[in-house]
């Protein structure tokens, strides 16, 4: 027996290929948080940039934009993530309760599920009788095939929340670089938003196996509708105070 060939068959299916975590965990919140950042605040700037005021007001303004998305971005996370589990948590006692009370019923589903995923009738009341034979199985595969989701996979609301809130924080400091190292030019923030866009597109793609060079135009494509939308009420703002 071959190397790949012992592997496989100590570790069946995962000598070749692993899957990444796709529950909804970190890496959605944290792209999330890092696009939000860098749209937002690059649309802060052009849109306090474009009404005329001073560099101070838009350090200031950035600066505030960045703490306030950054908390109200993890504590939507948080809240967004935790109400989901919770309403798992509370299917799944539905599901327990149904089991206790109308085993027949539920067996019946479940082998109804299993026939039209391809198994013989035969085949899905043995399958259906080893997997009720384990109350916590049953709940577990019940809510798997019911609702597409495993019970005991939540993601952490945690973990999403401080994602959420560093990775907002960094998108969002961006467009302030050249402000912060003295170089007092809206054009010059603006123009590193956008290769933050662009990589962070890019950085977005890979994680995904797509496209990098799509990946990257397509966010700086949105993130420039915001910023010239944002920087057009800006400009108009700033010419009616002015008058």
């Amino acid at each position: 027996m071959n190397a790949v060939s012992a592997d496989a068959g100590s570790l069946p299916h995962d000598f070749d290929h692993t899957h990444a975590d796709v529950s909804g965990g970190w890496l959605r919140a944290a792209v999330f948080g890092a696009m939000d950042g860098l749209v937002t605040n690059t649309s802060l700037i052009a849109g306090v940039g474009g009404a005329g005021v001073g560099a101070h007001t838009v350090v200031l303004s950035g600066v505030a934009g960045l703490v306030a998305g950054a908390f109200s971005m993890a504590l939507g996370e948080y809240t967004s993530v935790k109400t989901a589990n919770e309403q798992i948590d509370a299917e799944v006692r539905v599901e327990r309760r149904a089991l206790r009370t109308h085993p027949e019923a539920e067996e019946a589903e479940l082998v109804d599920t299993f026939t039209s995923m391809g198994m013989s009738e035969a085949t899905a009341r043995v399958a259906v009788a080893e997997v009720h034979a384990d109350a916590d199985r049953a709940v577990e595969i019940h809510i798997t095939q019911e609702l597409g989701v495993n019970p005991n996979e939540k993601p952490s609301p945690v973990v999403a929340a401080g994602s959420s809130f560093v990775m907002f924080a960094i998108g969002a400091i961006i467009p302030l670089i050249p402000y912060l190292l003295g170089f007092e030019s809206l054009f010059a923030g603006l123009g590193i938003g956008g290769a933050g866009l662009l990589l962070a597109g890019a950085l977005a793609a890979h994680f995904t196996a797509q496209s990098k060079f799509r990946g990257a135009l397509r966010q700086l494509l949105f993130g420039a509708i915001a910023v010239g939308a944002t920087y057009l009420v800006g400009a108009l703002v700033g010419v009616g105070v002015g008058g």
